[in-house]
Order: structure tokens, then sequence, then C-alpha cells
């Protein structure tokens, strides 16, 4: 929007990235002055002085838009989330916010928040050994989904639906740490990916004619979606759950009637959406950046 004044823009993700390009670019077009910035890159200084944090592009920032979560250390993440909470907390537009990417990325906590919301979600079982994995496998009458606490774009999931396939996952189970075991839904080929930005939802449908698994990244195709006015509030609903407020937000109609919820995802893609939808969607992005920089402004 012309009438704005330019913005410093922090994009943290890495520059190979087709989202941070995107962004970038949308930006740029709209007189914003962007900055890549690393997660490796980050650094803080505290002294008598005051708080810092680096590096400079990400000190003068007015807005710091989130493209990537790479996996680290236990000691990596947590600097990085109390860095970016620092920022947000001393007026920094982050987006998403640290305690959003926080719950969204676990889903055991985000599963928690959506159900704390009244949202529907598959039957979950959680474990740890062998005895455990086992006996929450039958809970869920043997067919059940393994997927990943941490992961997205449908990497990692497996589907257990015989003892033989049980038997191979156990083996394995002790490098993966924590199994995230979910019902198997019987449903219609398809589900809908819902991405909200603020309060604006746009939607596709993805359909998998050979899969059980509907993304996008392993052969399903995508097409333009109007979905119901209630399945726009869940998405909605759901994203807020999770403090996010953009926000990839899955939905599963069930051959049984149900709509639920798979997930949310905190550092959602846009590529086969735009292209489904035909839309601009990194300036759709960009557009809630401005009106929630116009508003803290407001608040001043």
């Amino acid at each position: 929007m012309n009438h704005r004044q330019p913005m410093r823009v922090v994009i943290l993700g890495e520059s190979s990235g087709w989202h941070v390009r995107d962004l970038g670019r949308s930006a740029s077009a709209k007189g914003h002055h962007v900055s890549l910035v690393s997660w490796s890159s980050l650094m803080a200084e505290v002294s008598q002085a005051g708080l810092r944090a680096g590096p400079d592009s990400l000190e003068v920032a007015q807005a710091i838009v989130v493209r990537s979560m790479p996996s680290g250390t236990l000691e990596e993440v947590i600097f990085r989330m109390d860095l970016l909470g620092h920022l947000a907390q001393r007026g920094q537009i982050v987006v998403n916010s640290p305690r959003g990417l926080e719950i969204a990325i676990d889903k055991y906590l985000s599963l928690l928040r959506l159900h704390h919301e009244g949202l529907l979600i598959p039957r979950t079982l959680v474990a740890q050994d062998s005895d455990s994995i086992r006996s929450a496998w039958n809970q869920l009458q043997g067919d059940a989904v393994f997927k990943p606490l941490f992961g997205s774009c449908g990497r990692g999931i497996e589907r257990i639906e015989s003892i033989q396939s049980l038997n191979t996952f156990l083996e394995g189970s002790e490098r993966r740490g924590v199994a995230y075991l979910q019902e198997f839904v019987p449903h219609h080929g398809w589900d809908v990916r819902l991405l909200v930005i603020g309060s604006r939802v746009v939607a596709m449908r993805r359909i998998s004619d050979h899969d059980w698994r509907t993304n996008v990244a392993r052969g399903a195709r995508a097409e333009p979606f109007d979905p119901p006015i209630e399945w726009i509030e869940i998405a909605i609903r759901a994203a807020k759950a999770c403090n996010t407020e953009i926000a990839g937000v899955d939905l599963l109609p069930a051959k049984d009637g149900r709509v639920l919820v798979l997930e949310v995802n905190a550092v959602p893609g846009w590529r086969a959406l735009a292209k489904a939808c035909n839309l601009d969607i990194a300036a759709e992005v960009v557009n809630y950046i401005e009106d929630r920089a116009t508003s803290v402004q407001n608040e001043h």
C-alpha cells in the first residue's frame, strides 16, 4: 500500500528457500527494506548498557517474519526462541510469535490446545517404549498412523496396519524417541489446507488417487476450494488456539461425517496454494504485516 511508510523487514530463513525469495520479492515491490537473516547468525549481547540482538538488521527491524524452523540442539532452540521473545517484548513485530512457533511445531502440545478449544481431532496416543507403543497400537484397533513429533510435508509418516509392520516399526523406535500414534481415519481421498492470514482464509483441496496421504509434496494434486463457513471458522479457531497469526490448518472430512483438524503449521508453505488459486499469497502476507505495523503505531 503506497501511502504507508517503508518498513525494515527481516525474513528469518535460508536464502535458498522459495518462500523466502517470494516474500522478499513482494516486500521489496512494496518499497520495504528487506534483509535475510539465517538462524545460525543470530547473536545477542547483555551488558550494563542494555540488551542487543544481532546481526544489525535484526536489531533495527520493525517486522521479523519467520520462514523456517531448522532442527538444532536444545540449547540452540531455547536461545533462538528466547531471543525472538525478547524482540517481540520490546515492540518488534514477530510473525509468528515464539510461543506460537513452540505450540504449533510440537504436535502433542498443539493437539492439547485444539482439544481444549473443543475442536475435533483424531484419537491420539503418545508413547515412548516398545511395550507402550504396542499397547497404544492395539488400542487403536491395529491400524494407526505414526507421525514424528516434529515434521512437515508428510515426511516420516508411516501407517502401521499389521503385526509385521508394527514389529518393523518397533525395531527403529529407540532411534525415534517419542512415538505419536493416531487412529487411521477412513476418508474420501482428499483433505483441505486452509491458510489463515489474520482473519483472511484461502483454501485448496489436496487430492490423492494412489496414496492415503494427501500431501502435495508426495504427489497429491491441488485445486482451489471454497470451504463452508463452518470450516473457515474451525481454521481460524485452530490458528488462535495455537497462538498463530499466519498458519496452515489441515482439515480432513472423514467418511463417518467428522471434520477433523489434523495439524496447525506455524511456518506454512503456499507454493501449491498460490498456483492452484492463482493468488499472490506473499503479497497477502506482506499486507498483513503492514496492517500489524499500522496497528502498533496507532497504539502508541
